[in-house]
C-alpha cells in the first residue's frame, strides 16, 4: 500500500484532532467556498467524520458579489454530492446594506447565513478553512489597527457562533500544504478574485506584505506570527477568567459597577472589566474601541465631575454616588 502524502495526511490529522472532543450528535458541517483551503478541508472530513461515526456535510455561502457565483455555488454543491458529503447547501446572502465595510459586511452575512444552516440541520459544529497563513494574516493587519493582546491573539481555534461551535482545524496548516493535498487528489480549487484585489487590506497584506518579510526575515516568519496567536489567546483566556470575576465583584446591586472596586485593579484588568460590561450593556462589539474603554476607565481614575462616556449602540455611562450607571441598556 502507497504511503499517504504528508499533505493530505496532515490535514486529516488536523480534522482528527478537531472533532475528537466533540459530543455525540448531529453532522459536522464545512463551510466551502471551492477555494483551496475549504475544499482540501471538506475532503478530509469527508473521510474523517464517517470514520468517527459522524455524518460530514457542506453549506456554500453565495454572497452575490460576483458575475457567475451562483453557477460557482452549484458547482460546490455538485462537487460535495460526489464526494459523499451529506447534508449539502447552497445559501444566498445580501450584503449591501450592512454595516461596515464590503469585507466586514460580508463575513457579517457569511457567519449570519452559516449559523442558520448549523441550526436548521442540526449541526454538531462548523469547520472553516482558515489556516496558518491566514492567521499570520490577521496578526498583522490587528498590529497595524493597533489592537492589544485580544487582536494579536487572532482567530481562535474554537469558538461560539450563535450556540455552534466553530472550529478552525487549519490554523496549523500551511496553505501550500492545502494547495498541495488539492493538486495529489486531483481537486480544482476556484481563485477567488478578491483575494488578489489590491483595494482590500488582506489582499495586500497576502500578495506583498508576508512576502517581503519571508524574504527579510526567513520563511519562518508565517509559523512565529501564528505562534504569537496561539501565546497571546492563552494568556487572553487566563486574563478573561480574571476579568470575569473582578466585573462579578464590582457590581452594585441596581446593575452598575462600583467604584472603588474598579479603581483597585490592575489597569490592564480594568479595562478588559469595562470592555466586558460595555458588551454585555449592548454596546455592539465591532463598533466598541479603544477610546470608548478609556472614556470608561476615566470616569473611575481620572473623575473631575466630567460628563458621561457615550458609547456605540446610543449608551452613556456616568458616574453617580460612587458608581458608573448606564443609561438606554438593554
Amino acid at each position: 500500500m502507497a504511503a499517504l502524502a504528508p499533505p493530505v495526511a496532515a490535514i486529516r490529522v488536523a480534522v482528527r484532532r478537531a472533532l475528537a472532543d466533540l459530543p455525540p450528535g448531529g453532522p459536522v458541517l464545512v463551510a466551502c467556498s471551492g477555494g483551496a483551503d475549504s475544499l482540501a478541508l471538506a475532503v478530509a472530513t469527508a473521510f474523517v467524520a464517517p470514520r468517527l461515526g459522524r455524518a460530514a456535510g457542506l453549506v456554500t455561502v453565495d454572497h452575490g458579489l460576483q458575475e457567475g457565483s451562483a453557477r460557482r455555488a452549484e458547482a460546490v454543491v455538485s462537487w460535495a454530492h460526489e464526494a459523499g458529503l451529506t447534508p449539502v447547501e447552497s445559501v444566498r446572502v445580501e450584503v449591501a446594506g450592512r454595516p461596515g465595510g464590503p469585507e466586514a459586511a460580508a463575513r457579517e452575512a457569511r457567519y449570519q447565513a452559516l449559523a442558520q444552516a448549523a441550526h436548521r440541520l442540526g449541526a454538531a459544529a462548523l469547520l472553516t478553512g482558515h489556516t496558518r497563513d491566514d492567521q499570520a494574516e490577521t496578526v498583522l493587519l490587528a498590529l497595524a489597527r493597533g489592537a492589544g493582546p485580544r487582536g494579536l491573539a487572532g482567530m481562535p481555534a474554537r469558538r461560539d457562533l450563535d450556540g455552534v461551535p466553530l472550529l478552525r482545524p487549519l490554523l496549523e496548516i500551511g496553505r501550500e500544504q492545502t494547495r498541495s493535498a488539492c493538486a495529489l487528489l486531483g481537486l480544482t480549487p476556484w481563485e477567488d478574485p478578491h483575494n488578489a484585489d489590491p483595494s482590500y487590506a488582506r489582499a495586500r497584506v497576502r500578495a506583498d506584505v508576508l512576502p517581503a518579510l519571508a524574504h527579510a526575515l526567513g520563511p519562518g516568519v508565517l509559523e512565529n506570527l501564528a505562534r504569537t496567536a496561539r501565546l497571546a489567546a492563552a494568556d487572553n483566556a487566563l486574563l478573561d477568567e480574571l476579568a470575569g470575576a473582578a466585573l462579578a465583584d464590582a457590581r452594585h446591586p441596581d446593575g452598575g459597577l462600583a467604584v472603588p472596586a474598579l479603581a483597585d485593579l490592575p489597569p490592564a484588568l480594568r479595562g478588559r472589566v469595562l470592555h466586558a460590561w460595555a458588551r454585555e450593556l449592548g454596546a455592539p462589539p465591532a463598533a466598541l474601541s479603544h477610546r470608548h474603554v478609556t472614556a470608561l476607565d476615566a470616569l473611575v481614575t481620572r473623575w473631575r465631575g466630567q460628563g458621561a462616556a457615550h458609547l456605540p449602540g446610543g449608551l452613556r455611562v456616568s458616574r453617580r454616588d460612587g458608581r458608573l450607571t448606564a443609561i438606554g441598556a438593554r
